[in-house]
């Protein structure tokens, strides 16, 4: 295309070694498709926690201010000596930002694959989404049926392959029910649907009666409120009934994953016929897959020997998983783009609005049921 323009404007993240965060606009130079590849016109791009993680990192957001570079907006931050600890890596470098998006391919290489996206909607993953352009490889972008709308569009990766990674590792692992924490989020709400779909029983953990209400009218069934007084009772009854085994946890800091596996293990000793000072020999797993809440995870040793605790990530699981399974996973999204897998955003914003210090702080706060779309041409 002739009108393309020459510069691309993106938005960067810099720690200095000075203990100083900087996130900025920068204008680069148009790239140029390879073979393999095209370039896309990102007309929509979601901010998830994982890219909150990216933006703003180690900083102490409570410092932050505003100011201009080169006329745009930019955000300053304070980064204290535990930040630049867990930033060490990436002092110096000043990093694009923006896990998944989508847009229009404006541009191709010169590849048979890559021409024949030509002109598509697609959406797209691989970082640096927080721009007006994107260049990447075609095997990280996935068509969107003709008039798919780029709002719905937007979110088709994270969230939707996060979610049916849980029911695909339950299933690989032998499990045959969930637990789900910040279950009324975006993701935990594509699980419910997932689960309801699939028949699988789901354990959804929620921090307020609003929440319930939400999940109670996308039809789900097992939802426990973790403000209420009697929320380990409700929570040893859900799994009781449902016999889950497997729990993801959003929140990562505290005690909700302990709980968690100490309520799998009230309910697995209630199934047990004779006494044993070990505990059950039911196998309990959590994974936490979020951090909204930073600080140590803690666990009260009360759920026996016959249990894990970790990490979950959706990259290594794809790998792991294999080409197949990731390519099934996809075709499902595409086939329930707008029922199952359908993002609902609080907010629409543009690229210049993302570094605007109070809207900043707003979806920096991480609020359930507060979610920002950033629309980089308006």
């Amino acid at each position: 295309m002739t009108d393309l323009p020459e510069t691309n404007l993106t938005m960067l993240t810099l720690a200095k070694p000075e203990g100083e965060l900087e996130v900025y606009f920068e204008r680069r130079p148009m790239p140029e498709p390879k073979p393999h590849e095209v370039l896309v016109k990102v007309l929509t791009t979601p901010i998830n926690p994982s890219d909150l993680g990216l933006l703003f990192g180690g900083a102490d957001m409570t410092s932050a201010r505003a100011g201009t570079r080169d006329g745009l907006p930019m955000i300053t931050a304070d980064i204290p000596p535990p930040g630049m600890r867990a930033m060490a890596s990436r002092i110096g470098d000043a990093l694009p930002i923006g896990n998944e998006g989508c847009g229009i391919v404006v541009k191709a290489g010169s590849s048979p694959e890559a021409q024949a996206l030509m002109g598509k909607t697609v959406a797209l993953l691989g970082g640096e989404m927080y721009a007006e352009y994107r260049c990447l490889p075609v095997q990280m972008t996935m068509p969107l049926p003709d008039g798919t709308d780029p709002v719905d569009g937007a979110s088709c990766f994270v969230n939707p392959l996060t979610s049916l990674a849980f029911t695909e590792t339950m299933r690989i692992e032998g499990h045959s029910a969930i637990v789900h924490t910040a279950a009324a989020s975006n993701l935990g709400q594509m699980l419910v649907k997932i689960c309801a779909k699939d028949n699988i029983p789901l354990v959804n953990i929620v921090r307020s009666a609003a929440q319930v209400e939400l999940l109670k009218g996308i039809g789900a069934t097992h939802i426990v409120n973790s403000s209420d007084d009697d929320f380990v009772d409700q929570l040893v009854a859900a799994i009781t009934e449902t016999g889950a085994t497997i729990g993801f946890d959003a929140i990562g800091g505290g005690k909700l994953a302990g709980q968690i596996l100490a309520a799998m293990e009230a309910a697995a000793v209630k199934r047990m016929t004779s006494y044993s000072r070990y505990g059950s020999d039911t196998f309990k797993q959590v994974y936490i897959y979020g951090a909204l809440d930073l600080g140590p995870t803690l666990l009260n040793r009360s759920f026996g020997f016959s249990w894990s605790l970790s990490g979950f990530l959706l990259t290594p699981f794809l790998q792991k998983a294999g080409m197949e399974t990731a390519m099934r996973m996809r075709q499902r999204v595409v086939d329930e783009l707008t029922t199952t897998f359908k993002s609902h955003y609080s907010h629409q914003i543009s690229l210049a609005d993302a570094l605007n210090l109070d809207v900043a702080h707003a979806y920096n706060a991480k609020r359930t049921g507060e979610k920002y779309l950033i629309r980089p041409h308006g």
